[in-house]
């Protein structure tokens, strides 16, 4: 089925439809939130409420962009708000952990990804604990980029922006995941 078929047919609440999107999309749904949350229960979550936003929102889908880019739009977005949220709560936490004199609340897990060879596991611990650093923009362009193996168009188009904003994205998450590599290894 194209993806104009697709469209059509979920547009008219087709429910083979949406499982055959599903199909075709949970894995790219599910790597991109987990590249940007890295935690897989939550990137499970914000898989689940992406395709439950693509369900609710279809209607207005105008296809002025690939369906897969209007997908990775959304898991970006919601996987962003997710981090946002979770920020706030952290500030929160340590606020009162200012007032409680309590040990801390939020530690910074140890994660890894699938995708990983096992021998790289220490390695790509310290790449994923530095990504997380990053600006949200060079997170994201670096983690379609990387991650997801996206080109500089289709992440121009996810983002937003043009190809050479997507370069420059890149070219300063790599200068910056260099210097933050180099701090943590002396």
């Amino acid at each position: 089925m194209t993806d104009f078929e697709l469209i059509a047919q979920l547009k008219l609440g087709n429910e083979m439809a949406f499982k055959t999107m599903v199909f075709q999309y949970q894995h790219k749904v599910f790597n991109t939130a987990l590249g940007l949350v890295q935690h897989n229960n939550d990137a499970e979550d914000i898989a689940q409420e992406v395709f439950i936003q693509v369900y609710k929102s279809i209607q207005q889908f105008r296809g002025d962009a690939a369906l897969s880019t209007w997908i990775y739009r959304i898991t970006v977005t919601k996987s962003l708000d997710f981090l946002r949220s979770k920020k706030r709560k952290k500030r929160v936490g340590i606020v009162l952990q200012l007032f409680q004199h309590n040990k801390p609340v939020y530690e910074v897990p140890n994660f890894n990804h699938p995708g990983v060879v096992l021998d790289n596991k220490e390695k790509a611990a310290l790449l994923f604990a530095c990504i997380q650093q990053l600006s949200e923009n060079q997170k994201t362009a670096f983690v379609l980029n990387k991650i997801e193996d996206l080109s500089y168009a289709e992440i121009a188009a996810i983002l937003k922006i043009s190809e050479s904003a997507v370069d420059a994205l890149l070219q300063r998450a790599k200068q910056n995941l260099r210097k933050l590599i180099d701090k943590k290894n002396k």
